[in-house]
């Protein structure tokens, strides 16, 4: 199971876009969410797609690692898909039984299926390319205009950064329950899908034990270790731009406006 789990991970290379400022990263991937959800028709999908292309090359991570993550959401899409596709009105294409296509329903749930997958693929490549303390220090430094309204936003950025980092050991420490439960006979794949939904029940309890186990040996670690917070807190490497983020943030306006534009013009299909 962890295998199959991407989200939250790093992969060490040595890539322009693993160089590049937290902060930058973070920005990028809020207006690449927009502007996907901008997208209305081909030319606004196509354009994430070449963005997306452009990104995935620059960051050196293997594309196989990043769609293995895909396996975990795939029951999510497919039901997104379904849904869509019967249970959309217009007008109707084909017909069996009760349920019916309509051709609204059919454009509505390839389009969400792209969608969804381009946002995961897409929020991947933050945290494939960026350390966990580089995320901390990029999210405290763009929340930090909150800091006026004495909002803890060192605290703030801290949960989210561990929470994220803890997706990819939850997922290993389920792998290993799931291991232990099934050498004493327990099955996980037998049965429908009821049957298969109950049989993970007794996973949840030592689940949460060891959960709640490691969240104790971390704030411990972090006492020991004498963190008092985000006040007058120092950092080893200090956050600084550099020519390649700036030219980032460049990409990133154009990327925005060229999905600002696609969305109220439009423009007929070459076919």
């Amino acid at each position: 199971m962890k295998d199959r789990m991407t989200l939250g991970q790093y992969y060490q290379a040595d890539s322009v876009l693993h160089r590049m400022d937290p902060r930058v990263k973070l920005t990028g991937t809020i207006i690449y969410i927009a502007a996907l959800f901008l997208a209305k028709d081909l030319w606004g999908y196509l354009l994430a797609t070449v963005f997306l292309i452009a990104v995935i090359a620059l960051s050196k991570v293997p594309v196989r690692f990043m769609l293995k993550g895909m396996r975990s959401i795939a029951f999510l899409i497919i039901l997104t898909v379904v849904f869509n596709l019967f249970m959309t009105p217009g007008e109707e294409i084909l017909r069996f039984w009760k349920l019916h296509i309509t051709r609204e329903g059919l454009i509505l749930a390839v389009s969400m299926a792209v969608r969804l997958t381009y946002l995961i693929v897409g929020s991947n490549i933050m945290t494939l390319t960026t350390t966990p303390n580089n995320l901390t220090d990029g999210m405290e430094s763009l929340l930090s205009p909150l800091k006026v309204l004495h909002a803890p936003v060192h605290e703030v950025a801290m949960m989210m950064s561990i929470a994220l980092r803890f997706i990819p050991i939850l997922m290993e420490e389920t792998d290993k329950i799931m291991k232990a439960q099934m050498a004493r006979g327990a099955s996980f794949d037998e049965g429908n899908l009821i049957e298969r939904a109950k049989s993970m029940v007794p996973l949840l309890v030592p689940l949460f034990v060891s959960a709640f186990r490691r969240a104790g040996d971390l704030a411990l670690a972090m006492e020991a270790r004498g963190y008092r917070g985000g006040d007058n807190r120092t950092r080893m490497k200090p956050l600084h731009y550099a020519g390649r983020d700036y030219a980032g943030y460049a990409v990133l306006a154009a990327l925005l406006a060229a999905a600002i534009v696609l969305r109220t013009v439009s423009i007929p299909l070459p076919f």
